[in-house]
Formats: C-alpha cells, sequence, structure tokens
C-alpha cells in the first residue's frame, strides 16, 4: 500500500512538472509571435544559396542569375540614377549594413557617401570597428526591381529604414557585348566588389 501511494505521488509530480514546463515555454520568446521587421534585422550574414533559375529577358537585356539571394539589412544611404545606361536596369543603389553594420551607433561614426555607383566611407581618428569587418557586413548594392510594386517599395528606402530584400545575384548583359556581373562574396572591395540583385521581393519600413 505504501509503495503504491509513493508510485501515485510520483505519477502526479511527474505530471504536474509538465504541465507547468508546457505554460512556462509557450509564454517564452522563442515561442513568442514574429518581431516587426526593424527589430530582425542585421543578425546574420545575407542569405545565399545555388540557383537552376534560367536566364531570362528583362528590358532589353538578358538576365542571367548566379544565386539565390536574401538580406535584412539597415539602409546607410542611397543614390538614384537616371542618366547612365545601368539605370535602365538598375535605378537604384542602397548601401546597405547588417551585424555590427546595422547598428546606429556604428554606422554614424562613418562619413558615407555614394557616387558613379560606388560606396564610400571614411572615418576620423580610429574606424568605429575594424576596417575588414566594415568591408563584411556593408556593401553597395545595384537594384534592378522585378516589377512596378517592387520599385515602388524600393521607392521608400531611405537612410536609417530597415529592408528585407529577396531576390537573385545576376549577370547582365546587351546585345552589343555590354556586359554588369554581381559579386559573389561579402568579403571583397573595390571595382567589382558590388552586388547587383534582381529583387523579387522588399519590405521596408522608415
Amino acid at each position: 500500500m505504501q509503495l503504491k501511494t509513493v508510485f501515485t505521488a510520483g505519477v502526479v509530480m511527474l505530471v504536474a512538472f509538465f504541465a507547468i514546463e508546457s505554460i512556462r515555454t509557450s509564454y517564452s520568446p522563442q515561442h513568442a509571435s514574429a518581431p516587426a521587421l526593424a527589430t530582425q534585422v542585421a543578425l546574420e550574414v545575407p542569405a545565399q544559396g545555388p540557383t537552376d533559375k534560367p536566364a531570362f529577358a528583362f528590358k532589353g537585356f538578358q538576365i542571367k542569375p548566379l544565386a539565390r539571394f536574401a538580406i535584412d539589412a539597415k539602409v546607410l544611404s542611397r543614390e538614384d540614377y537616371y542618366l547612365d545606361r545601368e539605370a535602365e536596369l538598375a535605378p537604384i543603389d542602397l548601401a546597405l549594413g547588417w551585424k555590427r553594420m546595422a547598428d546606429p551607433a556604428v554606422y554614424r561614426q562613418l562619413d558615407i557617401s555614394q557616387g558613379r555607383r560606388w560606396y564610400f566611407y571614411r572615418w576620423q581618428g580610429a574606424p568605429p570597428i575594424p576596417v575588414q569587418e566594415i568591408v563584411e557586413s556593408s556593401a553597395n548594392m545595384h537594384l534592378i526591381p522585378a516589377n512596378a510594386a517592387v520599385e515602388k517599395t524600393l521607392g521608400k528606402a531611405r537612410e536609417g529604414a530597415s529592408v528585407r530584400l529577396t531576390g537573385f545575384l545576376v549577370q547582365a548583359t546587351n546585345a552589343g557585348g555590354w556586359r554588369w556581373t554581381s559579386s559573389l562574396t561579402r568579403s571583397d572591395s573595390g571595382a567589382g566588389s558590388c552586388e547587383l540583385v534582381f529583387v523579387e521581393s522588399a519590405q521596408v519600413e522608415n
């Protein structure tokens, strides 16, 4: 009888433990609803992966997807282009930062500018974070809107905005032999280091 009582008490305690644990975990951040984009961005490096999507025609250009691409980042700077040949395809450049380069306490210590399809940054004294980290957690991205809706959304992106972009890193060519090829790494700098992104979806929170 005593053994049966002990066994019963043990079962009751076990059931009570799992009930309490279930309630506790159901309210943990892991199970909470997803936070707003602005609180999610810039925690990780951009996502890149292989693609078998074939080349396609777009606005008189031939677009060859090189890799799938997605990024959550902060807008460090924006430049619109109207007159160069590339403007027909990618009218918007965004300088984007992720990881520590998405932190205003970091990037606001830099003098950031864009021009001639380049992204520039300068600092006074010592850089706020190591230079190689700036290189690897920020980039100038030439954006090709897939449609009018995406272009309208990208038009809302301003300095300090949180953005989420998905699409492809691409190579663009035309019949005259002109070629524009995206970088496929986040660790390069200088000529050829910018990403050329065919943007299929965009989300912006200013």
